[in-house]
């Protein structure tokens, strides 16, 4: 199956199109949930787009930090969540930890919360999503990117949790991957992966002097909140994750914060009650390595394999 209602020159919809309204949107689902190819319009080609800085920033420089993503960007699960698209000092979610510790390296930062709880990364995997009953309020691609600050210096990318959920909602619905469970999965894989140089291609148009680092997925399948699911769910979700970040880490021009196959990401205590959002030390990991990847003239490439990607056999 194809990505269902989705063409990569669609533009952002005409709903979510003002900030003001995204502003609204977001801060209403929040306060509901606590309980619980490139566009013409924007110049978008089929190449990587100008190639990112790279170097550490010059000390004492300033740094404008767009993050881009879902309810992570908010911190949402720490101890100090924040509302989206509002600037949170205090906020324990890895954004906001991440600006601190670079302001106590004596750099100049300014954050502009750009993440959408719940969103996926395309209006294909939206819809998905809702043909399956999971309620998303939008996607990087049409909602997030084209809002992007002109002068940011700095983007992170985390995306593919959710979409991981999207993929399994699908599979569990009875009708996707009906026939082929294995290949259903690779096909949506592969949509996600031209989704994100879709979205990468985007970012460098709006941003052009942005350095964009992104984050790769860890294995969903060993995430708290899916260990009493069925092992058929489970496997499913691994074998989406693992095939996302080998999409992630192939990425161009990219800074890749190795996340799949650190050991640190899979220990229960590091997750907040719900099992799939981290906490205030969940976060602080993500944070640590965002400074690290940002500041260090020479960070890590993410590993090709690991123990982590077989968890569930």
């Amino acid at each position: 199956m194809g990505r269902i209602g989705y063409s990569r020159c669609t533009f952002f919809s005409r709903s979510l199109a003002s900030p003001k309204l995204r502003i609204g949107l977001a801060a209403i689902f929040w306060a509901a949930s606590f309980g619980t190819t490139g566009c013409n319009k924007l110049g978008l080609g089929g190449d990587d787009g100008p190639t990112a800085p790279s170097g550490p920033p010059p000390a004492g420089s300033t740094i404008r930090y767009t993050p881009v993503g879902a309810s992570d960007v908010s911190g949402y699960g720490s101890t100090a969540p924040c509302f989206p698209y509002t600037d949170c000092p205090q906020g324990t979610g890895y954004a906001f930890v991440a600006a601190r510790q670079l302001r106590a390296q004596n750099y100049t930062v300014t954050v502009t919360n750009n993440g959408m709880p719940t969103a996926v990364i395309s209006r294909g995997f939206q819809n998905l999503g809702r043909q399956y009953g999971k309620e998303i309020l939008g996607n990087f691609i049409e909602h997030q990117m084209p809002f992007i600050p002109a002068d940011s210096t700095l983007a992170t990318v985390f995306a593919g949790a959710n979409d991981v959920n999207v993929i399994t909602a699908a599979l569990g619905g009875g009708a996707a991957g009906s026939g082929d469970r294995s290949a259903y999965i690779d096909e949506q894989v592969r949509n996600f992966g031209n989704d994100y140089t879709t979205l990468l291609a985007g970012i460098r148009t709006v941003a052009p002097s942005a350095r964009i680092i992104v984050l790769n997925l860890p294995n969903v399948a060993g995430m708290p909140f899916l260990a009493r699911s069925p092992l058929p769910e489970r496997q499913a979700a691994q074998r989406a994750s693992a095939r996302m970040t080998t999409a992630i880490n192939a990425l161009p021009n990219v800074t890749v914060v190795d996340l799949m196959c650190d050991a640190r990401l899979y220990q229960p205590s590091i997750y907040s009650s719900d099992g799939f959002h981290p906490n205030d030390a969940g976060y602080a990991i993500i944070a640590d390595e965002i400074v690290k990847a940002l500041t260090l003239s020479s960070y890590p490439a993410p590993k090709t394999s690991c123990a982590q990607m077989t968890l569930v056999l």
